[in-house]
């Protein structure tokens, strides 16, 4: 068997990357985030609800997880729909992806519309999101006089066709 390699608190495997995160509950209803199965990229985001919300159709909510998080700087939390839910019932992530910057330190919630034709009910506990964290890299914008050139140009919105 070969030792994982930890590097700046990193631990290595060779399938992925392990990053300890600390999270804090701040509700009875919250439940800590997990992945539903070892191949998942994000972890599931449950309602931290004390009763079922429903959404009618056209309608959005910010919806509670009751917990708040201290992801390291240098990256990022990307709350992201549930495939699912937006597939089965029109229900998806109104700001897909949501961020989550490393320097916030309040509840995790996240904004759901229903897109759906029917009222959507959010019961306690339900997966409503998934949260994936991504590193997060930093830029210098250099402003410049002229930009280099390519095929595409400024084409811009349908300019491909597709």
């Amino acid at each position: 068997m070969i030792a994982p390699l930890v590097v700046y608190g990193f631990r290595y495997n060779r399938t992925h990357m392990t990053l300890r995160v600390p999270i804090q509950r701040l509700s009875t209803f919250a439940d800590v985030p997990q992945y539903a199965t070892d191949g998942a990229a994000g972890l599931d985001l449950p309602a931290a609800i004390e009763k079922p919300l429903t959404l009618a159709a056209g309608s959005f909510a910010l919806v509670p997880c009751g917990f708040a998080m201290a992801l390291p700087a240098g990256f990022e939390g990307q709350v992201r729909p549930r495939s699912g839910l937006a597939s089965k019932h029109g229900v998806t992530v109104l700001n897909a992806p949501g961020t989550i910057d490393s320097d916030y330190r309040g509840e995790v919630k996240v904004l759901l519309i229903n897109h759906g034709g029917d009222h959507f009910t959010i019961t306690p506990g339900m997966r409503i999101a998934q949260l994936v964290i991504c590193p997060v890299t930093r830029v210098v914008m250099e402003e410049t006089k002229e930009l280099s050139e390519t095929a595409r140009a400024g084409g811009g919105f349908g300019h491909t066709g597709h």
